[in-house]
Protein backbone atom coordinates (compact mmCIF):
# COMPACT_ATOMS: atom_id res chain seq x y z
CA UNK A 1 0.00 0.00 0.00
CA UNK A 2 1.16 3.26 -0.67
CA UNK A 3 1.86 6.01 1.48
CA UNK A 4 -0.45 8.10 0.24
CA UNK A 5 -3.30 5.42 0.84
CA UNK A 6 -6.25 7.13 2.80
CA UNK A 7 -6.16 5.99 6.96
CA UNK A 8 -9.58 6.79 7.87
CA UNK A 9 -10.62 7.77 11.18
CA UNK A 10 -12.40 4.53 12.07
CA UNK A 11 -9.23 2.91 11.75
CA UNK A 12 -7.02 5.42 14.56
CA UNK A 13 -7.19 4.60 18.02
CA UNK A 14 -9.90 5.17 20.66
CA UNK A 15 -8.10 8.88 21.71
CA UNK A 16 -7.59 10.02 17.84
CA UNK A 17 -11.03 10.32 17.01
CA UNK A 18 -11.87 13.94 16.66
CA UNK A 19 -15.40 12.94 15.22
CA UNK A 20 -16.29 10.78 17.86
CA UNK A 21 -15.19 12.81 20.16
CA UNK A 22 -17.12 15.78 19.17
CA UNK A 23 -20.18 13.83 19.05
CA UNK A 24 -19.59 13.02 22.93
CA UNK A 25 -17.85 15.84 24.53
CA UNK A 26 -19.37 19.18 22.10
CA UNK A 27 -16.92 21.12 19.56
CA UNK A 28 -15.41 23.28 22.46
CA UNK A 29 -14.08 20.14 23.90
CA UNK A 30 -11.51 19.59 20.84
CA UNK A 31 -8.09 21.60 19.80
CA UNK A 32 -7.98 23.61 16.53
CA UNK A 33 -5.91 20.61 14.85
CA UNK A 34 -8.38 17.94 15.89
CA UNK A 35 -11.33 20.29 14.26
CA UNK A 36 -9.12 20.55 10.89
CA UNK A 37 -8.72 16.83 11.21
CA UNK A 38 -12.45 16.47 10.74
CA UNK A 39 -12.32 19.37 7.73
CA UNK A 40 -9.84 16.66 6.07
CA UNK A 41 -10.99 13.67 7.00
CA UNK A 42 -8.22 11.48 6.24
CA UNK A 43 -4.23 11.31 6.45
CA UNK A 44 -1.88 9.30 4.83
CA UNK A 45 -0.49 6.09 5.99
CA UNK A 46 2.09 7.36 8.00
CA UNK A 47 0.64 9.87 9.39
CA UNK A 48 -3.02 11.10 10.68
CA UNK A 49 -5.40 13.35 10.28
CA UNK A 50 -4.86 15.30 13.14
CA UNK A 51 -0.47 15.09 12.60
CA UNK A 52 -1.41 16.69 9.37
CA UNK A 53 -3.50 19.27 11.01
CA UNK A 54 -0.91 20.05 13.47
CA UNK A 55 2.34 20.56 10.95
CA UNK A 56 -0.11 22.98 9.14
CA UNK A 57 -1.21 25.24 12.03
CA UNK A 58 2.60 24.89 13.16
CA UNK A 59 3.86 26.41 9.85
CA UNK A 60 1.47 29.52 10.48
CA UNK A 61 2.28 30.10 14.28
CA UNK A 62 -0.96 28.30 15.44
CA UNK A 63 -2.74 31.51 14.28
CA UNK A 64 -5.91 30.55 12.95
CA UNK A 65 -6.48 34.00 11.36
CA UNK A 66 -2.42 32.93 9.25
CA UNK A 67 -4.39 30.02 8.35
CA UNK A 68 -7.53 31.72 7.02
CA UNK A 69 -4.89 34.00 4.99
CA UNK A 70 -3.56 30.72 3.06
CA UNK A 71 -4.09 30.22 -0.58
CA UNK A 72 -5.36 26.81 -2.20
CA UNK A 73 -2.19 26.89 -4.19
CA UNK A 74 -0.32 27.02 -0.49
CA UNK A 75 -2.72 24.58 0.98
CA UNK A 76 -1.85 21.70 -1.40
CA UNK A 77 1.45 22.41 -1.11
CA UNK A 78 1.40 20.45 2.48
CA UNK A 79 1.67 16.73 1.53
CA UNK A 80 -1.58 15.28 2.12
CA UNK A 81 -3.31 17.95 1.22
CA UNK A 82 -5.10 17.43 -1.89
CA UNK A 83 -7.74 20.15 -3.34
CA UNK A 84 -10.66 18.95 -2.20
CA UNK A 85 -9.11 19.00 1.97
CA UNK A 86 -7.45 22.76 0.84
CA UNK A 87 -11.62 23.34 -0.59
CA UNK A 88 -12.80 22.80 3.01
CA UNK A 89 -10.01 24.34 4.96
CA UNK A 90 -10.47 27.58 2.77
CA UNK A 91 -14.85 27.27 3.28
CA UNK A 92 -14.60 26.58 6.98
CA UNK A 93 -11.89 29.51 7.74
CA UNK A 94 -13.96 31.60 5.26
CA UNK A 95 -17.55 30.40 6.95
CA UNK A 96 -16.06 31.47 10.20
CA UNK A 97 -15.50 35.07 9.13
CA UNK A 98 -18.97 35.48 7.78
CA UNK A 99 -20.42 34.18 11.42
CA UNK A 100 -18.36 37.10 12.84
CA UNK A 101 -19.70 39.58 10.50
CA UNK A 102 -22.99 38.54 11.10
CA UNK A 103 -22.94 38.52 14.87
CA UNK A 104 -23.39 42.55 14.52
CA UNK A 105 -26.53 43.81 14.31
CA UNK A 106 -27.60 45.73 10.93
CA UNK A 107 -29.39 47.95 13.72
CA UNK A 108 -26.44 48.40 15.87
CA UNK A 109 -26.17 51.98 16.87
CA UNK A 110 -22.74 53.55 16.41
CA UNK A 111 -21.58 55.30 19.20
CA UNK A 112 -17.50 55.70 18.48
CA UNK A 113 -15.17 54.93 16.28
CA UNK A 114 -14.39 51.32 18.50
CA UNK A 115 -18.19 50.44 16.95
CA UNK A 116 -17.08 50.91 13.40
CA UNK A 117 -13.83 48.88 13.85
CA UNK A 118 -16.35 46.08 15.46
CA UNK A 119 -18.64 46.34 12.77
CA UNK A 120 -15.83 46.27 9.40
CA UNK A 121 -13.08 44.53 11.03
CA UNK A 122 -14.57 40.67 10.58
CA UNK A 123 -15.52 42.25 7.41
CA UNK A 124 -11.99 43.74 5.69
CA UNK A 125 -9.42 43.73 8.31
CA UNK A 126 -8.15 40.57 7.09
CA UNK A 127 -7.93 40.56 3.06
CA UNK A 128 -4.78 40.81 1.49
CA UNK A 129 -6.42 43.80 -1.09
CA UNK A 130 -8.14 46.84 -0.50
CA UNK A 131 -11.97 47.43 -0.41
CA UNK A 132 -13.88 50.95 0.59
CA UNK A 133 -16.78 50.34 2.31
CA UNK A 134 -19.46 53.22 3.31
CA UNK A 135 -21.95 52.49 6.88
CA UNK A 136 -25.07 54.39 5.95
CA UNK A 137 -26.89 55.96 9.16
CA UNK A 138 -30.29 57.25 10.15
CA UNK A 139 -30.91 60.10 12.67
CA UNK A 140 -30.71 57.89 15.53
CA UNK A 141 -26.77 56.97 14.37
CA UNK A 142 -27.85 53.07 13.53
CA UNK A 143 -26.96 51.32 10.83
CA UNK A 144 -29.36 51.18 7.89
CA UNK A 145 -27.34 49.83 5.57
CA UNK A 146 -23.46 48.93 4.65
CA UNK A 147 -22.05 48.78 1.67
CA UNK A 148 -19.00 48.09 -0.64
CA UNK A 149 -18.11 50.74 -2.82
CA UNK A 150 -15.29 49.47 -4.96
CA UNK A 151 -12.55 46.91 -4.39
CA UNK A 152 -8.92 47.15 -5.35
CA UNK A 153 -5.47 46.04 -5.11
CA UNK A 154 -2.97 45.49 -2.56
CA UNK A 155 -2.12 49.41 -2.75
CA UNK A 156 -5.48 50.98 -3.33
CA UNK A 157 -8.81 51.65 -4.76
CA UNK A 158 -11.47 53.89 -7.12
CA UNK A 159 -14.23 55.45 -5.37
CA UNK A 160 -17.59 56.42 -7.44
CA UNK A 161 -18.45 59.29 -5.31
CA UNK A 162 -21.76 59.05 -7.75
CA UNK A 163 -22.44 55.70 -6.55
CA UNK A 164 -21.86 56.76 -3.21
CA UNK A 165 -24.47 59.07 -2.35
CA UNK A 166 -27.14 56.96 -4.55
CA UNK A 167 -26.94 54.45 -2.46
CA UNK A 168 -26.96 56.93 0.67
CA UNK A 169 -31.06 58.14 -1.18
CA UNK A 170 -31.54 54.68 -1.68
CA UNK A 171 -32.04 53.51 1.77
CA UNK A 172 -32.85 57.13 3.24
CA UNK A 173 -29.73 57.77 4.97
CA UNK A 174 -28.82 60.73 6.75
CA UNK A 175 -25.37 60.04 7.63
CA UNK A 176 -22.32 57.93 6.37
CA UNK A 177 -19.56 56.70 7.66
CA UNK A 178 -16.45 55.97 5.27
CA UNK A 179 -13.92 52.33 5.89
CA UNK A 180 -11.44 51.07 4.13
CA UNK A 181 -8.35 48.52 4.97
CA UNK A 182 -4.91 48.96 4.78
CA UNK A 183 -3.78 45.59 4.16
CA UNK A 184 -0.06 46.71 5.02
CA UNK A 185 -1.03 47.16 8.06
CA UNK A 186 0.13 50.98 8.30
CA UNK A 187 -2.33 53.17 10.23
CA UNK A 188 -1.59 56.40 7.96
CA UNK A 189 -4.00 58.56 6.37
CA UNK A 190 -2.71 59.00 2.67
CA UNK A 191 -2.69 61.69 0.43
CA UNK A 192 -5.65 59.69 -1.21
CA UNK A 193 -7.19 58.71 1.69
CA UNK A 194 -7.65 62.54 2.61
CA UNK A 195 -8.89 64.05 -0.53
CA UNK A 196 -11.65 60.91 -1.06
CA UNK A 197 -12.98 62.11 2.21
CA UNK A 198 -12.35 65.66 1.19
CA UNK A 199 -14.70 65.32 -2.01
CA UNK A 200 -16.93 62.85 -0.33
CA UNK A 201 -17.73 65.30 2.40
CA UNK A 202 -18.14 68.43 0.05
CA UNK A 203 -20.80 66.71 -1.69
CA UNK A 204 -22.51 65.81 1.68
CA UNK A 205 -22.69 69.10 2.48
CA UNK A 206 -24.52 69.76 -0.79
CA UNK A 207 -26.97 66.90 -0.19
CA UNK A 208 -27.57 67.27 3.55
CA UNK A 209 -25.70 64.11 4.13
CA UNK A 210 -22.89 64.28 6.48
CA UNK A 211 -19.93 62.01 6.17
CA UNK A 212 -19.09 62.02 9.96
CA UNK A 213 -16.22 59.90 9.71
CA UNK A 214 -13.68 58.02 7.73
CA UNK A 215 -12.14 54.80 9.21
CA UNK A 216 -8.94 52.86 8.43
CA UNK A 217 -9.03 49.17 9.48
CA UNK A 218 -6.54 46.53 9.62
CA UNK A 219 -6.35 43.54 11.19
CA UNK A 220 -6.02 44.67 14.70
CA UNK A 221 -6.42 47.96 14.96
CA UNK A 222 -7.84 51.32 13.40
CA UNK A 223 -7.34 54.88 12.22
CA UNK A 224 -10.19 57.70 12.67
CA UNK A 225 -10.12 60.58 10.67
CA UNK A 226 -13.08 62.33 12.99
CA UNK A 227 -10.50 61.33 16.56
CA UNK A 228 -7.95 62.74 14.77
CA UNK A 229 -9.28 66.02 13.96
CA UNK A 230 -8.61 65.83 10.66
CA UNK A 231 -12.23 64.89 9.12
Amino acid sequence: MSDNTPFPITHWSEDDRPREKLALKGASALSDAELIAILIGSGSRNETAVSLSKRILASVGNNLNALGKLSLKQLVGFKGIGEAKAVAISAAMELGRRRRSSSVSELSKIVSSQSVFEIMQPVIGELQHEEFWIIYLNNANKVVNKSQLSKGGITGTVVDVRLAFKLAFKCNATGMILCHNHPSGMLTASDADRQITRKLKLAGENLDIKVLDHVIITEKNYFSFADDGIL
